[in-house]
């Protein structure tokens, strides 16, 4: 029986962990890393997790929280870009707590930018020597139901700067089970590296003519100047940093080669990933 620690365990990635362990794995026990246990609330179905005190930036409460921790699952709050500063102690601290293995979310193209943090998250991991797992997921699915929901749903449109690039993407509900699976049976995957895509690629406008139709209306694909997206979103109060990112994520790709595809989710899970077309169907009452 493992135990498992999972960080961001609240976010979309990390319930959908929760759910495919939950309904995959009935023995090992599974602790989720929160920073304030009396005001988690986990439904019925969850009863049988645990809640430790895990805070990134508070090294103190690494100790208790890895401690008789077989598996971490790791992933980077996009708030925090020192990574010596909080990763270093952490992985000291996972040896330490004699952790076997670690899980950990990073991003698609990793490899190739030495300036995305998770880049240096990695290194860090793999310079530890423990036993690892990297997953590298495409554009989530996800994101049209949280940070681009306002202009989709308000608006009727997808305001964002990156041309006719074509775009990778996942379901975070394949995440979930792929993450799942390996937490599960780590010494299938030691020190393997994941892309998690789906089998598509698509442009923004291809993306929302596939939103048109399975919503019924007319959703617009406007790619606006850096400058415009800057000025436009600023004045919606979005904070000036996930501006940056949003940036970068969707321009940088007009100047690079189409992602790859990979097979990873059919291998591990056993299924074809979702389409964006089914994600739309599954979500169709947020979209709207």
């Amino acid at each position: 029986m493992n135990q498992f620690l999972i960080t961001g365990a609240t976010g979309n990635v990390g319930m959908e962990i929760l759910k495919s362990l939950i309904r995959l794995d009935q023995e090992s026990k599974i602790i989720i890393g929160v920073k304030d246990v009396l005001k988690t609330n986990l439904t019925s179905e969850m009863s049988r997790i645990n809640l430790v005190r895990f805070d990134f930036i508070d090294t103190k409460t690494f100790m208790e929280a890895l401690t008789g921790c077989d598996v971490l699952f790791l992933i980077r709050p996009p708030q925090l870009s020192e990574v010596e500063k909080i990763f270093t102690p952490l992985i000291e601290m996972a040896i330490k707590c004699r952790v076997k293995h670690i899980v950990f979310l990073s991003v698609q193209g990793v490899e190739n930018s030495n300036l995305i943090p998770h880049h240096k998250i990695e290194k860090l991991i793999v310079q530890s020597k423990l036993a690892y797992t990297f997953l590298r997921p495409a554009y989530f699915m996800q994101n049209f139901t949280t940070t681009l929901r306002t202009d989709l749903v308000d608006k009727k449109r997808i305001f964002l700067p990156a041309g006719n690039s074509k775009f990778n993407l996942i379901d975070v509900t394949d995440i979930g089970e792929v993450a799942a699976r390996i937490l599960i049976e780590p010494y299938k995957h030691i020190n393997q590296t994941y892309e998690l895509t789906c089998n598509e690629r698509l442009t923004f406008t291809q993306m929302a003519a596939e939103l048109s139709n399975v919503l019924n209306t007319t959703i617009q694909y406007e790619s606006p100047t850096l400058l415009k997206f800057f000025f436009v979103k600023r004045t919606e109060a979005m904070p000036t940093m996930l501006i940056l990112v949003m940036m970068l994520l969707h321009y940088l790709p007009r100047f690079q080669k189409e992602p790859l595809m990979s097979d990873c989710v059919k291998q591990i899970t056993g299924h074809q990933p979702n389409t964006f077309g089914q994600f739309i169907i599954e979500n169709r009452n947020l979209l709207r």
